[in-house]
């Protein structure tokens, strides 16, 4: 340990997978090695719980970086780096393997764009998308020395996605976009926000199976982000509510083409969520209701 960057990283990584109920060590491994400080910027920060205002640190010492916080890059606007217990909940989830591809969409400076890097391995390939200008500068920057990592400054909904093994998506949609969902590989996770902009939603994961139209799909907490450009719909909104307060821990699967049965959770246009499971049982881990925002 030769910094005191080091020996705090260590601290927070443990204690992050550990609230996390994480069992792969490469997780931990991950947030111990990244340095938080290089896409925070400068200090003073601004950080928060989540649901309460920011506070200002009184200076730049690394250990106000190394909570379980939401750190501003953009507090007239609600832009931060996501709450790290949250994050490391949802990434042990979707188990992102050595040697996958993986889409990040909704990059901010890169911070778990570098996670994800740390965990496909020197073998696998992470394409981080941010559409704000500002941010993909920073974030490019932040990620020009990780070799696995390419920035495109760019929205996310986009037909020439490539062929990816995870989706992971840190913009809240009223949907999943189509072009998310074509871009997987059979057994390809999409992990996103059902929560439009300013509704406490829930972390989706959906399993693209071999063949059919059903897919494995769970809610692996409740989640709450700022909204994904495009993916915005206030009708629905309003109807995801609703459904949040009849039991979103019962959804198993994600329907398209067929018509909504007496299962169905919530339709959107030519979806739908199902408490039925699909043919292929999705991997099943408990559901946090007490992890909200990022």
């Amino acid at each position: 340990m030769d910094d005191r960057s080091g020996k705090l990283r260590t601290f927070f990584a443990q204690l992050i997978c550990a609230a996390a109920r994480a069992t792969d060590p490469r997780l931990e491994q991950a947030f111990r090695t990244v340095r938080r400080e290089a896409f925070a910027g400068p200090g003073p920060w601004s950080i928060t719980l989540g649901g309460h205002p920011y506070v200002v640190t009184p200076d730049d010492d690394p250990a106000f970086l190394y909570q379980n916080v939401l750190l501003a890059l953009d507090p007239a606007r609600g832009i931060n780096i996501g709450m790290p217990g949250a994050h490391a909940y949802w990434l042990s989830g979707c188990g992102v393997r050595e040697g996958e591809t993986v889409v990040q969409i909704g990059a901010g400076t890169g911070y778990y764009t570098a996670i994800l890097a740390e965990l496909v391995g020197p073998n696998g390939r992470v394409y981080g998308y941010e559409i704000d200008e500002r941010l993909a500068a920073l974030a490019r920057e932040n990620l020009k020395d990780i070799a696995t990592v390419e920035l495109r400054e760019r929205s996310g909904i986009a037909s020439d996605l490539p062929d990816v093994d995870v989706i992971y998506v840190c913009a809240g949609a009223a949907q999943p976009a189509v072009e998310w969902l074509e871009a997987l590989r059979p057994g390809g996770r999409l992990v996103f926000p059902l929560a439009p902009e300013g509704m406490l939603g829930g972390m989706l994961m959906i399993t693209r199976p071999e063949q059919g139209t059903a897919w494995p799909a769970k809610f692996l907490s409740r989640a709450q982000f700022i909204g994904c450009a495009g993916l915005q719909d206030s009708d629905a909104a309003r109807r995801l509510a609703e459904a949040f307060g009849k039991g979103w821990e019962r959804v198993q699967s994600l329907r398209r083409g067929d018509a909504p049965d007496d299962t169905c959770w919530f339709a959107g246009d030519g979806w739908w969520l199902s408490t039925a499971p699909a043919s292929a049982p999705v991997e099943s881990i408990p559901p946090h209701a007490d992890i909200t925002r990022a």
